[in-house]
Parts: C-alpha cells; sequence; structure tokens
C-alpha cells in the first residue's frame, strides 16, 4: 500500500486531483500504475478509488514549479479511463489548468504580491502556455468565491484563464492538413470536416451532416457517437496525431458537431434564446457526451470560427469584438479573441470558477509495481 498527497479542486466543470510531482516521484512506481490504482480505472464504477466514473470526473495533474522562462509552474494533465486500464497524456485539459492555478496560489508555487495573482503555467503535453488570474485580496489566497460558470449551481473562486497562442499547439500548424475543409469517410459516407490545431487539435463537423440541429440534449447527440468515434480515428490519421497500426486514442482529437443558433433548453431546463448565443456546439468527451465544453475544445472552436472558409466560421454568427458565444448543453460560455504582438495568434481569454473541495492522503493499492 503506497501513501500519496494529493489535492481534489473543482476547475470549471470538472474535478481534478492534483498531485506534487515530487511526492508522486517518491512513490518509486510509474505514474501510469499509480493513477490506475488509485482512481480504480478497471471498474466503470470506480468504486474502489478516487475517479468519479465520467470523464470530467477522471483527471489528474502532476504539478511542480517551473526552470523555464517566462513559466511559473509546468503541469502535465492525466485523462485516467474508466473501466479502461489505460491513462491519456496526449491532451490539455483547461479545467484543470484553471484548478493548477488555483492550488499554485494556495501552496506557494507563485508569489502572492498584490491584489491580484497571475500564474502562468506550461502544459508539459502540449507545450501549451496559459495564464490564470485569480483576485488575492490583502494577499491572501481565497478559499472561497462568488464565480459561477454554466454546468453547475456552485460557486467558486473567479479564474480568468488566457491560452496564449494556441495555435498549432500540437502539431504546429493550425490547418495541420493545409486546408480549410477536409472529407473524412465515415460509416455511412463522405462528411466535411475542419481539422483545426488551436490549444487541441480538434476535428469539427457541421450538425446537419449526422440528421442534427446542433442544439440536442445529451441523450439525443449520444446516438451519433459511433460515427463521431470512428471519424476521429479518421480525424487523427489526417492530422497526423496517428500512424495507421498506432493504439487508438479516444482523447485526441477532440470531437464535436456544430451548427446555427436556434432556441433549446439546457440540461437543467433553462430556455436558450437564439440571440443569446452566436454558434451551438455539441461535443465529444472520451466515450459520452459533454456535458458542457471542454476548454481546449473552446479555443479550438474560437479559433475555427475566425477562419475563413472553415465549416465553424461558416456557421457561426460573426462579431466585431472578437467575442464568440457558445451555446453549449450547459448554457452559454464566452471567448474572446485579444490580439497578440509578433504575429502570434490571438490570446483566448475564458471566465472560470474554481474552488478546493479536499486535502487527502490517499491509501493506493499498488504491488509490486502493478495495481493489487
Amino acid at each position: 500500500m503506497l501513501r500519496l498527497q494529493g489535492e481534489m479542486i473543482r476547475g470549471g466543470t470538472s474535478k481534478c486531483w492534483i498531485f506534487d510531482h515530487q511526492e508522486v516521484a517518491a512513490t518509486g512506481v510509474d505514474a501510469d500504475t499509480l493513477l490506475l490504482a488509485a482512481y480504480n480505472a478497471a471498474d466503470p464504477r470506480q468504486i474502489d478509488g478516487v475517479g468519479g466514473a465520467s470523464s470530467t470526473t477522471s483527471k489528474a495533474a502532476i504539478v511542480r514549479m517551473s526552470a523555464e522562462p517566462g513559466v511559473d509552474v509546468e503541469y502535465t494533465f492525466a485523462q485516467v479511463g474508466i473501466g479502461d486500464e489505460r491513462v491519456e497524456w496526449a491532451s490539455n485539459c483547461g479545467n484543470c489548468a484553471t484548478a493548477v492555478a488555483l492550488y499554485a496560489v494556495h501552496n506557494g508555487l507563485v508569489p502572492v504580491t498584490s491584489e491580484s495573482t497571475t500564474v502562468r503555467m506550461l502544459n508539459v503535453n502540449t507545450g501549451a502556455r496559459l495564464t490564470g488570474t485569480i483576485p488575492t485580496p490583502g494577499r491572501a489566497a481565497p478559499d472561497e468565491g462568488s464565480a459561477a460558470v454554466p454546468g453547475t449551481a456552485a460557486l467558486g473562486v473567479p479564474v480568468l484563464l488566457g491560452f496564449e497562442d494556441p495555435a498549432g499547439s500540437t502539431t504546429g500548424r493550425i490547418l495541420p492538413t493545409g486546408r480549410a475543409v477536409d472529407t473524412l469517410s465515415g460509416p455511412t459516407g463522405r462528411v466535411e470536416a475542419s481539422l483545426v490545431d488551436a490549444s487541441a487539435p480538434a476535428a469539427l463537423f457541421e450538425a446537419k451532416a449526422f440528421g442534427l440541429r446542433g442544439t440536442e440534449s445529451l441523450a439525443e447527440f449520444a446516438a451519433v457517437l459511433p460515427a463521431l468515434t470512428v471519424l476521429r480515428r479518421q480525424a487523427a490519421l489526417a492530422m497526423g496525431l496517428a500512424k495507421e497500426h498506432d493504439p487508438v486514442s479516444h482523447a485526441v482529437p477532440k470531437v464535436g458537431v456544430l451548427a446555427r443558433p436556434a432556441p433549446y433548453r439546457t440540461s437543467d431546463g433553462t430556455p436558450v434564446g437564439e440571440d443569446d448565443y452566436d454558434l451551438a456546439v455539441r461535443m465529444v468527451s472520451m466515450h459520452a457526451p459533454h456535458p458542457a465544453i471542454g476548454l481546449t475544445s473552446a479555443v479550438a472552436v474560437a479559433t475555427a470560427a475566425a477562419i475563413p472558409g472553415s465549416l465553424a466560421h461558416r456557421t457561426a454568427r460573426q462579431t466585431t469584438d472578437g467575442t464568440l458565444r457558445l451555446g453549449t448543453p450547459a448554457g452559454v460560455i464566452t471567448a474572446r479573441a485579444v490580439p497578440a504582438a509578433d504575429g502570434a495568434s490571438p490570446t483566448v481569454l475564458l471566465h472560470r470558477a474554481a474552488r478546493r473541495i479536499a486535502r487527502a492522503e490517499l491509501l493506493v493499492p499498488v504491488l509490486e509495481g502493478r495495481p493489487a
């Protein structure tokens, strides 16, 4: 039995266990084995572990201070399997980055010297650079806040999350194929797709290609998951993210459908009007419909919407101030693009909230380097 210190933090609409890099290394067990055992990943209910049995609650981040110029904190994001003894290390998570920023302020990884503190972060998985700005009134790390985000009624500490120069974060190109629209082979024939790499690689399709309106409930959207799973693999190959004989990834690229604004109701029954948002979005998270939208996906969609000829640009209501309001199952999420100097792609800002839930010593059943 191993002992591992960790902190659970809600970032946006995800729960993320945060672990110190030195604590993980001190166990003498590789991170995959450690997380699979701690989360009880083999069980789809994750009953004997700290996982929450959903893609938004089976996440981890391993954090350490950085020696990189212009970076305070480095974190490695892990998407832990659910009923699947595998950890996905190929992507980033903006909600967990929100949690990492609050963790850094509370654990002395950045100095708190003013009424607000900005944490400069590097995601090791993708090389993405982010900032998280947190109010620190009285130069103190806050435990509570009054900020809310669509997808949960809970309040938290406000965090302004910025994705810096997100274009080409994984492949080096905002359009990995060089085209704003590609055609992929799905289970029912050829389908147009926009393959974009901004904060995370994403494959975006028009909802109407699947007979959808783009404003479906989670249960209704689930009907097209088998087709989107096939297309995710085709997109990964086309974007150079995988080769034919590589294992199938269920995390990369992000996959979703887009549609023009139309009235709908959120998952909790709140009505959303056609004029309340600019683009309808339904995204996939691992094997299930995402209950809102992952922040890296939001950045990819917002970036795609600014590319003439892309499906997102073709579908979205265009704005003049750099904002894009996304209609998700949880409600409307706003992304704002801020022009950057030196030819970098715009920084994309999103308002999030975070709350520390627990600090704990995890008792991890690892035997001879493998889960017990």
